[in-house]
């Protein structure tokens, strides 16, 4: 089965750092994202119910974006996050980019709206 992008975007009251902060640091990422994370240089390694996941990180601009490559996933997929401060409304936007099967994307928007809901309650918004 065919894997695809998908694009997600949410709106935050919290700054681009606050997020950054929040998608970079063990003790946040454990907050919304995981059970817990240990980071070994470039590679993050990711637990949930005690099963561990690898990921380079392959792009990180400090406050813009980070971009994760999953060990043993397909080379051209990846997960990033984006945020930047939208110049009309002043708030943070936050693009997550994301693989999937075409039947399994709407499931991971629902992972992705749960995760998300969580990191706004952490970041205050």
């Amino acid at each position: 089965m065919k894997r695809i992008p998908v694009d997600l975007e949410y709106i935050f009251k919290a700054s681009p750092a606050i997020l950054y902060k929040f998608l970079t640091t063990p003790a946040c990422l454990v907050r919304w994202f995981c059970d817990g994370v240990d980071i070994n240089s470039d590679v993050y390694t990711f637990t949930w119910d005690g099963n561990e996941e690898n990921a380079e990180v392959v792009d990180d601009i400090e406050e813009e974006r980070i971009r994760f490559k999953w060990e043993g996933a397909p080379r051209h997929e990846y997960l990033e996050f984006r945020m930047y401060l939208s110049p009309v409304t002043e708030e943070t936007v936050l693009e997550i980019t994301d693989f999937a099967g075409e039947k399994e994307i709407d499931d991971l928007k629902k992972l992705w709206d749960s995760q998300i809901k969580q990191l706004r309650q952490e970041t205050g918004g």
